[in-house]
Formats: structure tokens, sequence, C-alpha cells
């Protein structure tokens, strides 16, 4: 009897998952590494979902173990990118504000609130996510937005289209990469951070008609220049990588922090920033979560256990208290994520006049109206 049509494409998928798989899954001393064409080939596989699960969960797990190469990111990320539902905002240019998809699970956060701080500003700003993903499990934008009363089930097109008025917008990962979004379940079946937490920051789903920026965060030394590499590789005109809390774009708000930009496709340089700088001045750093928050057992040590809904819903609180002028952490955690921002665009001279325009922007109302929409 003939092979079927789809008998076939899963049986070459699975071809090409076993040759990297034994590729880069023989052990610390004979694993080898990836040619970029061969990860690009069998991440297209596992997104088209031809892959056996349980091969996809072997190599990505695989090359986690053996660490990941330049190489190895940009095949990944070109596959990633050619399923993306991309759109084009109608403005010159577009800050793409990057937090970590699974989120806070340390403080609350006031990320979720910079991009209509930054629309005030005049830098159409856009960020994006997912409701939930590990390892983390953490406090997300979408869910912070969501109870705020944002909107957080736009489509590509329809979030490029806000970034002209009110000059911000959510995308989620559900509306702009779906083959992605539906790889959740194996995520959290494989437990570990696999590359795709590295690279869906990197997917630039709207972009702007001159230039598209990105401003995302790390931990790990080792990152930056990791990220400002594939931050060119994507075509971003600038990248800002923030030495951030909880690996977010928003550094400690009590102590001093390093940024690595790239602009323009030139090497990335190191730079400190100082809360100070931006005239703040708190003993914690971020937002201190509410001591009567419930929390469970969590997944794991990494899974906080949080009940994420109540915690968004007070992070919406306190956020929206901020944009209407309440003095507080929250409000300086915008404040000094604004002006990192508008400093790296080269919108302000140092952080102190970044951190002008936004408590200015924050003080005559006009980054609550971008939040709301009327502007």
């Amino acid at each position: 009897m003939a092979t079927s049509v789809p008998e076939q494409t899963a049986t070459a998928a699975q071809d090409i998952l076993r040759a990297c798989i034994q590729k880069v899954a023989t052990g610390p001393e004979y694993s080898k590494d990836l040619s970029r064409e061969e990860a690009r080939a069998a991440m297209a596989e596992i997104l088209a979902g031809r892959a056996h699960p349980v091969q996809a969960g072997v190599f990505l797990i695989a090359l986690r173990m053996k660490r990941e190469t330049l190489e190895e990111f940009k095949g990944l990320l070109e596959a990633l990118r050619a399923v993306v539902r991309e759109a084009t905002a109608p403005v010159d240019e577009v800050l793409d504000l990057a937090d970590p998809y699974d989120g806070y699970a340390r403080g609350l956060p006031a990320s979720p609130f910079v991009p209509a701080v930054l629309a005030a500003c005049g830098v159409p700003t856009v960020s994006h996510g997912t409701e939930s993903v590990g390892p983390k499990y953490g406090i997300t934008h979408r869910q912070v937005l969501a109870a705020a009363d944002a909107p957080v089930d736009l489509d590509p097109a329809a979030a490029a289209e806000r970034l002209a008025g009110p000059g911000w917008a959510y995308v989620d990962q559900a509306a702009f990469c779906p083959a992605l979004h539906g790889l959740l379940e194996l995520r959290t079946l494989i437990v570990k951070r696999p590359a795709l937490t590295t690279l869906e920051v990197l997917l630039r789903p709207i972009s702007g008609r001159k230039a598209t920026h990105l401003v995302t965060g790390y931990v790990h030394k080792a990152y930056p220049p990791v990220y400002c590499e594939l931050a060119r590789f994507v075509g971003y005109r600038s990248a800002a990588i923030v030495r951030g809390v909880e690996g977010g774009v928003i550094p400690s708000l009590q102590q001093p922090a390093k940024v690595f930009r790239t602009v323009g496709g030139a090497p990335e340089t190191e730079h400190a920033v100082e809360p100070g700088a931006a005239g703040v001045a708190r003993d914690t750093r971020a937002v201190p979560l509410p001591p009567d928050l419930n929390r469970g057992p969590g997944r794991d040590e990494i899974d906080a256990g949080l009940d994420t809904a109540e915690a968004a819903r007070r992070a919406a609180e306190l956020g929206l208290a901020a944009l209407e002028g309440q003095a507080g952490p929250m409000q300086d955690a915008m404040v000094y994520g604004a002006a990192i921002c508008l400093w790296h665009l080269g919108r302000a001279a140092d952080l102190a006049e970044g951190a002008r325009m936004a408590r200015e922007a924050i003080a005559g109302g006009a980054a609550l109206a971008r939040f709301r929409g009327e502007a």
C-alpha cells in the first residue's frame, strides 16, 4: 500500500528531528552544534505540528543542556519569525518593549503601564506576551492590562493601528504567533527554560514604517551580547538590554544596574544607570507584593505559587493610581523605565531629562488619557 502524503510528511519531519537530536543529545563530550540551517529546519517542523511531541521536547531540552550557539539561536529565530503575523504601524518608528513572558513573582510589575507613559512622550510603543507560561508562571502584562480594562485581544493589524493613536498597544502571542503559542503545553511538560523563552521577546510583531527599536531585559551576564547580536540579526534599528528586576525592563529602584546598547548595527556598548539619576530613591528593588497576597505551594522552587489573578488586580489598581498622580514605588518604577527608554532613543539627553518628561506626562494627565485610549 502506498504511503499517504501526511504520513510521508510526518516521516520526513521525524527524520529531520532525529538527525538533529543525534547531534545535540550525545552527552557533554560528544554533542555537536547544529548549523543555522539545521536548527531552522527542525524548529520549522515543530512549529508546523509535524514533529512528534517527544522528539520536539528532547530537541529543545538537548539544546538547552548543550547550551545554544548563536548560529542555533539564529536558525530557531528564523523559523519563528517565518510564522509571525507581523503588522506595520502607520508611524515611522516603534518601540518594542519586551518583558519576560513568564512574568513577575517577587514584585508587582509597573512595566505594563510604561507604554502609555512613552506614548504621552511621543514614542509609539508596543508590548507583547501571553497569559501565563513557565517556568515562573508569574504576573504578566496580559493579566495586568486585562485587570485594568485595557484591550488584550487585538489582532496584529488592530494593535498596529493603535500606535497612531492612542500611541500604545499590547498584542498577545496567541494572535501574532499562534504556532508558537500552541507549544505552551509542551513547554510546561519539559519544565526547564528552552530557547523559546530567550527568543520570543525578539519576534517583533509590530514594526514602524522606518525603524523599530527593542528594549528588553536580562538576568545572566552571558545574555546581553546574545540579545544584541540577535536584535541586529532581526533588523531592529537599535536595542537596549537592561539588567532589570526578574529579567524585566525596569532595573532595581535601590541600586545601580547595567544597560547594553546597540544602535544602527554597531557593536554593543555598556552603560551604568542608577535610580538616583532619575530622581528615584527607594528601599525596595521593585513594587512590593502585598503581604496578604495568597500563595500556594507552586509547581517547584521557581513557581512562587502566587494568586496571579489577584496580584494582577492589585498591580492594575496601583498602576492606575500612579497614572492619576499617586506617588510611590509604582510611579517611580514607571518613570525610571520610561526614562531609560527615552534616553536610549535619544529623545532625552540623560536619565534626568527622561524622568522629567515622564513625570510631566503623568502629572498633566496625558499618560492616563493614553492608557484609557482617549488620546
